[in-house]
């Protein structure tokens, strides 16, 4: 009987990514992928280490293997991702967790196959923890695709901006741009495969720069122009990095899809600084202006961190202040979170729960309210959408995404293995806070 892997996945699409590729490692060794983590014959958690509650959450998931390893010596149980990176993460497990078998780092994905492979062989428990390896590369992976007809791309590696919050730098070690030739292939790879959309990732894809002295602006150009891709998205861009050479791209770029996620994080200068974020908020509207004035229909979603050390009621005003100004799509709000080992963990005004949870509560109410009176315009119209599967709301539905990443819901006749990964046009009969409802356009 052939072996069986599962794969928990925590994190940003960075994280997504590098399961993909330990899917593809594990596959080629022999494993089938297994929709049970606790009946596999190997499971791997890959971990995040961003949040505070993601250090519960991943604790919390160990302890429910402790009983698979007694009923079954043969489970092997590996972690990686973020938060092996750190050294009292390591320790925590080795003191508490003596069930778990392998851990390995973000940068030395490469080298599960052999831990495995010794772990199997000998019975112990196996090591192997890299904090930076500059020579980290995507060559060679085979990726175990998430979707057909849509594929994620990593093009830089690691950041250089330690913002004061973030551990993210400390996790994944100094920045690193894979050659733009090297990405082109890949794609091109990918779209004989039949992938017609990609996500080209990067902590800061702003900051892009391989050896030839290409800058982001240089590989969208050149992914623009490669036949059969349909659709490119990028993600995550910074205010402090983004030039007029890629914002341009929204004009000249015909598949560059006409959506930005653009981290503010804080609409107070003195919190800004404070953050190491390198940018005010006048920079930061400057930004919007011009990115709406180049693409008029282009939709903006954001993060925003509420209670960060030292934020007063008015630096907090100046959030909603800006939010209010932006409107934007969508955004992703979290309280602040200490993170040991990152300078923002050691401020001594830390803000009251209370505090934070009561701005929190007010500035989604805010949010919420822009997202569903932009959804409204969108109403009685009708958009472009590739199809990704049933809807998680409505098992009757398809979902899928306009070119401005709306989520769409819609109905039609047809079977939903036969729309998948392809372009579909939906009249939007329903505008909700989150997501459009419509109904498919067959004239």
């Amino acid at each position: 009987m052939s072996r069986k892997y599962h794969i928990i996945t925590y994190g940003c699409q960075m994280n997504e990514h590098d399961s993909e590729n330990i899917a593809g490692l594990l596959e080629a060794m022999g494993y089938k992928h297994c929709d049970d983590p606790y009946k596999a014959d190997v499971t791997v958690i890959n971990t995040c280490s961003v949040r505070e509650n993601a250090d519960k959450r991943f604790f919390g998931t160990l302890g429910q293997f402790k009983k698979i390893r007694k009923n079954d010596p043969d489970f092997v149980l590996a972690v990686c991702g973020c938060m092996p990176q750190q050294p009292r993460v390591v320790e925590e497990i080795n003191k508490r967790f003596s069930w778990v078998d392998i851990v390995f780092g973000t940068q030395n994905i490469a080298e599960f196959p052999r831990l495995l492979e010794e772990r199997l062989k000998t019975g112990r428990r196996m090591r192997s923890i890299i904090a930076n390896n500059p020579d980290i590369t995507e060559d060679g992976m085979k990726p175990v695709r998430m979707h057909r007809h849509k594929a994620l791309v990593n093009i830089t590696y690691g950041c250089n901006n330690f913002c004061t919050y973030c551990i993210v730098p400390y996790t994944r070690g100094r920045e690193k741009s894979r050659a733009l030739p090297d990405i082109c292939k890949e794609i091109k790879g990918l779209v004989s495969e039949g992938v017609i959309e990609v996500m080209l990732l990067g902590q800061n894809v702003d900051s892009y720069r391989d050896a030839a002295g290409n800058t982001f602006a240089d590989l969208i150009k050149a992914v623009n122009e490669i036949e059969g891709i349909e659709r490119i998205r990028f993600m995550t861009s910074h205010p402090r990095d983004i030039s007029d050479d890629m914002i341009e791209c929204f004009k000249t770029c015909d598949k560059l899809c006409h959506n930005i996620h653009l981290p503010v994080q804080s609409g107070s200068d003195r919190i800004l600084k404070r953050m190491n974020r390198h940018y005010d908020r006048e920079q930061y509207l400057t930004i919007v202006d011009k990115l709406r004035k180049v693409c008029p229909d282009i939709t903006i979603s954001t993060d925003i961190i509420v209670g960060f050390p030292g934020e007063t009621e008015e630096d907090f005003e100046e959030t909603l202040d800006i939010a209010r100004k932006v409107r934007y799509d969508s955004a992703f709000t979290f309280i602040y979170s200490p993170r040991e080992g990152t300078p923002a963990a050691k401020f001594e005004d830390q803000i009251p729960d209370e505090v934070c949870h009561e701005r929190f509560d007010r500035l989604v109410d805010v949010m919420n309210t822009i997202s569903f009176e932009k959804n409204q315009e969108y109403k009685g119209n009708i958009y472009e959408v590739i199809a990704e599967g049933i809807s998680d709301k409505d098992d009757k539905a398809i979902s899928g995404r306009t070119d401005g990443f709306k989520l769409v819901n819609f109905t039609t006749d047809k079977a939903p293995e036969e729309l998948k990964g392809r372009k579909v046009k939906v009249r939007i009969t329903e505008s909700k806070t989150f997501s459009l409802e419509g109904i498919e356009v067959t004239e």
